[in-house]
């Protein structure tokens, strides 16, 4: 039987501060037009945790079983790959964090739109089953989209749309057109992590028959790809602040700009794939800072 080390390593902590770092923006947007409730907060983190979690349990179990973790993987060892949690433990694994994360999904939805809006709760209940669906469907199945190329979109749109626009919904009840810029801004740089994962794996990855955009389109294409995807981001969440009116004092967040330009140099002068892994947690902890200066900005 697993130990709980083990579980802890699935669970892959040091992805857990950018799965929440669409949360904290949608929140702390909605705070700063007087919707408050700390409890609308705290479950839409338990809820994005818990759908983070699961989805990496599920990717653990799907490259596992589909063997694109083996020794040509250069990451980190997987749970499955290492023995460490057998199939059977980790299709367990999956089911009670499902059921976990979809509890934790109705209680936000209740406390969000109580018995007055029903039409709001269902639409959120079936974006919750979705969000579950995406987190296993990424490795899990003969239909897995990560294995089509697929996976950039869906976490454009989990992590960046769905994260920052539907968390500031529940606040608000409404839709701010100026939210789209700070959604698209998580949403890319999110992307960028994916794009360094399967920029590290392209090989492997190849071999394995796991055709990412990384894959389709070739090194050289996926750095320019990745650079776009970040300056993008940066110019958005500017022009988010320009239009927002920001004070001299909430351009704060400017200061996360320098380990991204710090980043993009590095992957400009990169020729060894496996040299990037550590980039990963740069630029997954460099998102999560931009978010919470961008959150410190929004209260100033």
């Amino acid at each position: 039987m697993a130990n709980a080390k083990a579980w802890l390593q699935a669970a892959r902590l040091r992805t857990l501060p950018l799965s929440v770092s669409g949360i904290l923006v949608g929140c702390f947007y909605a705070f700063s037009q007087g919707f408050t409730n700390y409890s609308i907060l705290g479950f839409a983190l338990l809820t994005t945790l818990g759908l983070q979690i699961l989805s990496n349990f599920a990717n653990d179990y799907g490259d596992g079983v589909k063997g694109t973790d083996n020794e040509n993987r250069i990451g980190p060892q997987r749970a499955i790959q290492s023995g460490a949690i057998t199939v059977t433990e980790m299709k367990k694994g999956i089911i009670i964090t499902s059921v976990l994360t979809l509890a934790a999904a109705i209680i936000l939805i209740y406390l969000s739109f109580g018995k007055d809006n029903f039409g709001y709760s269902v639409f959120f209940f079936f974006l919750g089953l979705a969000a579950i669906a995406a987190a296993i469907k990424y490795t899990v199945g003969n239909s897995a989209y990560g294995y089509r190329g697929l996976g950039d979109l869906f976490v454009f749109i989990f992590f960046g749309l769905v994260s920052v626009i539907g968390c500031y919904f529940l606040f608000a009840k409404q839709i701010d057109t100026l939210v789209l810029l700070p959604a698209i801004t998580i949403g890319l740089l999110s992307v960028a992590v994916l794009n360094l994962n399967n920029m590290r794996d392209q090989v492997s990855d190849a071999l394995s028959g796991k055709n990412t955009i990384v894959v389709k389109m070739g090194a050289k294409n996926a750095k320019i790809y990745h650079y776009t995807v970040i300056m993008t981001a940066l110019a958005l969440t500017l022009i988010f602040a320009i239009l927002s009116d920001f004070k001299v004092i909430q351009y704060i967040f400017l200061i996360a700009y320098v380990p991204f330009i710090l980043h993009i140099k590095t992957v400009a002068k990169n020729t060894e794939p496996r040299a990037l892994d550590p980039e990963l947690k740069k630029v997954a902890l460099g998102t999560f800072f931009l978010s919470v200066l961008l959150c410190i900005a929004l209260q100033l």
